[in-house]
């Protein structure tokens, strides 16, 4: 039915008349969307550094299985490299390297603990991934050590290459990179075998070492760790091949990045302090140092302490009491120990590494 304009001008005054009532008695339809909204959880939550401030210790999941890196010793203490990052955070966080404690959890738990918070950060040779990094709901620090995935054999079974591992049964730990880059490249390679899966580490290099399977898979500083642990060391051979990138280092929680900020510049300062040649023997003659990069790495010049929310000598205390990234190695990883690790990788940009922290200032 065709309608006249006129009729249109007055349905449009109707409407508006209606509208006008409608609003005159119950107000305006804006009012119930203007309350105010409750906060976001984020918002509600303490950050992280008041939490573990108000605890008065730091706790970090960590390894009690990896010799070097993280692992009980016969006193009953937590050792290694992973744990000795644990404690420079302590250090710079609270003047104390001794104020934290170590959440020991399986490689399948540990983002779970870290996730509900029943620790602070995840240091436990844990590598980053962008599935991890994106759907853990993690964000990863500085790599602090750049490894690759190997496998170990026995000598006597003449094994050289990855072709030569056809049909046979390879012990893997679960929840790890590992077993995913085992199934990749095998199957890349045109490769069949049979992955025999274990909880732990230690339920995994167990059944290699008895024999239970022909070859145990994981990075290869796990494997330098493990052959120390095993019966007869020196009848198993690492072989000569890389499977995979993996850049190990400490995640947090998603959501705080002052947390973020802490844990990723107590690791830089770490390498910024062996790139510069300050240990924790000789700290202490630097904070005379005219140097303005030594002077506001050691807390001397600038406020870059507060900038994270910790004191300005955050970064002294965690050198003078943990040691620079050098010290953190060799101790726990490098020639005075029974894995005699070589650097590799892991030296500073200066010496042919991939270690190069950002400047502070």
């Amino acid at each position: 039915m065709n309608r006249s304009p006129k009729f249109y001008v007055v349905a449009m005054l109707t409407s508006m008349v209606v509208g006008m009532v409608i609003a005159a008695c119950f107000g305006p339809p804006e009012q119930v969307a203007s309350e105010p909204e409750a906060a976001p959880v984020a918002q509600e939550m303490a950050s992280t550094l008041s939490v573990v401030q108000e605890r008065e210790n730091l706790v970090c999941v960590g390894n009690n299985q990896l010799p070097g890196f993280g692992f009980l010793d016969e006193s009953g203490a937590f050792t290694g490299f992973d744990v000795d990052f644990c404690s420079a955070i302590a250090a710079a966080i609270f003047g104390d390297a001794s104020a934290f404690e170590v959440r020991a959890a399986t490689a399948s738990e540990r983002f779970t603990v870290l996730q509900s918070g029943e620790a602070d950060v995840l240091l436990r040779n844990t590598t980053w991934t962008m599935s991890r990094d994106t759907d853990l709901g993690g964000n990863f620090g500085p790599t602090t050590f750049y490894d690759g995935q190997g496998i170990i054999v026995r000598s006597e079974e003449g094994i050289s290459s990855i072709e030569d591992l056809d049909g046979a049964a390879i012990c893997v730990q679960t929840g790890t990179t590992t077993e995913l880059n085992l199934a990749d490249q095998m199957a890349a390679a045109g490769i069949s075998y049979e992955p025999v899966v274990f909880e732990t580490a230690d339920e995994a290099v167990a059944a290699y070492d008895e024999a239970r399977c022909d070859a145990y898979t994981t990075d290869k500083s796990g494997l330098v760790s493990r052959q120390t642990t095993m019966a007869d060391p020196a009848a198993n051979t690492i072989l000569n091949l890389t499977l995979s990138k993996e850049p190990l280092g400490p995640m947090v929680r998603h959501g705080d990045d002052q947390w973020f900020d802490i844990v990723k510049w107590v690791v830089y300062a770490t390498m910024t302090a062996e790139e510069f040649g300050i240990t924790s023997a000789n700290v202490d003659d630097f904070m005379g140092s005219e140097d303005p990069n030594v002077r506001k790495l050691l807390g001397l010049e600038g406020e870059f302490g507060e900038k994270i929310g910790l004191s300005n000598d955050w970064a002294y205390n965690a050198i003078k009491q943990v040691g620079n990234y050098g010290e953190i190695y060799d101790r726990n990883l490098g020639p005075g120990t029974i894995f005699n690790l070589p650097r590799g990788l892991n030296s500073l940009y200066s010496d042919g590494g991939l270690l190069y922290a950002p400047p502070i200032r």
